[in-house]
């Protein structure tokens, strides 16, 4: 992961700065869509903390986090400021919880496919910025969806799979969460997970490409110029 970073800043000239303007644009969309979409939930399970916080809003910068916003511009994978969720307002407070992290995630796939879906079609009359625009935005989403699915506290695979554990180690590990973000960092500095998260990605990548009749050949095209 560190070697990316460091590749990424060592091919960085002037020359780019439009293509980053492009990744950071997506980047911000991807980051708005997946935590709109938690709070949205939330909402809709009958918690309206994120409302009243002013969180369920198309203001992407109310939803960046800075280092989780970096590494997404970077090496494809990061994170968001966490939406705030009361789980008192839930009827079923560690299901509702699991569905409501599940939510972002679950945004990001569904976000890329669409992006994939307009952009095949269309990719013959597109201004190239756009067409770039809709391809960082579906490997972005996904990465952003495959990272967050990930079982370390807090990204959101670790409040679905807390859902299945006894009521007193559920809290208290709600409870202490926040610590984790330094194992989060830790696993990124090492490289851990890096390949399958690699993996993944260009998996599920590759997947969309074949439902929408979006040609992946071009994916490796922009990769191999250094665009995307």
């Amino acid at each position: 992961m560190m070697n990316q970073i460091q590749n990424f800043f060592s091919m960085f000239d002037w020359s780019t700065l439009g293509y980053m303007g492009i990744r950071a644009a997506a980047v911000l969309f991807c980051i708005m869509v997946h935590e709109v979409c938690h709070g949205l939930l939330a909402y809709a399970l009958g918690d309206p903390t994120a409302k009243s916080r002013g969180r369920l809003t198309f203001n992407p910068l109310r939803h960046i986090s800075l280092l989780g916003f970096l590494m997404m511009l970077t090496v494809r994978v990061g994170w968001a400021k966490p939406v705030p969720i009361d789980l008192r307002y839930f009827k079923h407070p560690k299901w509702g919880m699991a569905l409501t992290a599940l939510a972002g995630p679950a945004s990001n796939f569904v976000l890329a496919f669409l992006a994939l879906l307009v952009a095949a079609p269309l990719r013959f009359v597109l201004p190239e910025f756009l067409l770039l625009f809709l391809m960082e935005t579906a490997l972005l989403s996904i990465g952003l969806g495959l990272f967050n699915l990930i079982p370390i506290p807090p990204l959101d695979g670790s409040r679905v799979l807390a859902a299945f554990l006894p009521d007193r180690l559920y809290y208290g590990l709600m409870r202490y969460e926040r610590y984790f973000i330094i194992l989060i960092v830790v696993v990124m500095y090492m490289g851990f997970l890096s390949t399958q998260l690699t993996y993944a990605l260009f998996t599920v990548l590759g997947n969309f490409c074949v439902l929408t009749g979006f040609p992946a050949a071009l994916f490796v095209q922009y990769l191999n110029l250094g665009v995307l």
